[in-house]
């Protein structure tokens, strides 16, 4: 028997309820299993940062460097490249710059990334995917360059 006729979310028989839900995310986990990412980790050589507008312009931009960065242990000798990800309203990578050196950030787990050159505009910019949703970078992620030099959407990517 149902109880909540609106929602059909609780059931009953003799002795017991039933409740149905959906898993918190439940979307975005279901897009995330879904996609077999097709880059061999050896392959990997570029950190995709997530950035807004004021500290992109300053650090990216202006200072050439990124920091406060979370990297894997295992990736420090890999990264050769750092991609940012511009987040709303831009929603897009719109800039990468080979890095030079990666330091220990003051006296925390994070690290510093100084850039060899001003950072040089993505051509086209790649934006994030209006019809998938949980594609957007939320932390580091990592990829390669090729592939933000050669991908038309964001998904493409990572």
């Amino acid at each position: 028997m149902v109880i909540d006729k609106t929602y059909n979310l609780k059931y009953k028989n003799d002795k017991d309820f039933i409740y149905q839900y959906t898993p918190f995310n439940d979307d975005i986990r279901e897009i995330s299993e879904s996609v077999q990412s097709t880059i061999k980790p050896e392959d990997l050589d570029t950190l995709v940062v997530a950035a807004k507008e004021e500290g992109f312009e300053r650090e990216f931009l202006t200072n050439h460097q990124w920091y406060a960065v979370r990297i894997h242990s295992s990736m420090l000798d890999r990264i050769k490249y750092i991609a940012a990800y511009q987040v709303a309203p831009i929603s897009a990578i719109t800039h990468y710059a080979e890095v030079a050196k990666i330091e220990k950030y003051n006296d925390t787990n994070k690290y510093i990334l100084t850039f060899k050159n001003p950072a040089k505009q993505v051509n086209p910019i790649l934006q994030l995917d209006k019809d998938k949703k949980g594609t957007a970078p939320q932390g580091p992620r990592y990829t390669t360059l090729d592939r933000i030099l050669k991908s038309k959407k964001l998904s493409e990517i990572l």
